[in-house]
């Protein structure tokens, strides 16, 4: 089952683990000196925080995948959108190692879609959207996209 993704960038990371704790009432998932993250299941949510990392505010929203069929599921629903995807593929960002992809929606909002596959000890990269939505000139066009999760779904297959 996918779980839906928001990612907030704070000025202020202890208030804001005292607040999202207190409107959670649950703690942390993973708590570092400049990220923490709650895997909620009610609602079903994975919510992000960090500092440091650009402007306070929605950073980006996506959709997490719990295995590489649902990834690919997600895939192809990008390529069927038409829109510039860009295939980051592999990497470690947010203290974890996931394989994703970014697409904007038409008012410009970065959306991530992805599937986490490990943990990592590091922050990782800033990735295309932390901060601000990739620009249309960062991006693959849909038919390369389209390509891509062809191979990608052929590669599961042998799985």
């Amino acid at each position: 089952m996918k779980r839906f993704h928001v990612h907030v960038g704070v000025d202020d990371l202890a208030a804001s683990v005292r607040f999202y704790s207190t409107l959670f009432a649950a703690e942390p998932t993973v708590s570092k000196p400049d990220y923490a993250k709650w895997m909620l299941d009610n609602p079903r949510v994975n919510f992000a925080i960090s500092q440091g990392r650009g402007a306070a505010g929605i950073h980006h929203l996506g959709i997490q995948a719990e295995d590489e069929d649902e990834l690919t599921e997600i895939y192809g629903r990008l390529a069927a959108a038409d829109a510039p995807v860009l295939e980051e593929g592999a990497t470690v960002c947010c203290y974890a190692k996931s394989t994703k992809s970014w697409i904007s929606d038409p008012q410009g909002i970065a959306w991530e879609t992805f599937f986490t596959h490990g943990d990592s000890t590091v922050y990782g990269g800033n990735g295309p959207a932390i901060g601000s939505n990739p620009g249309d000139e960062t991006m693959a066009s849909p038919a390369t996209h389209r390509a891509a999760a062809g191979r990608r779904s052929r590669r599961s297959d042998r799985l």
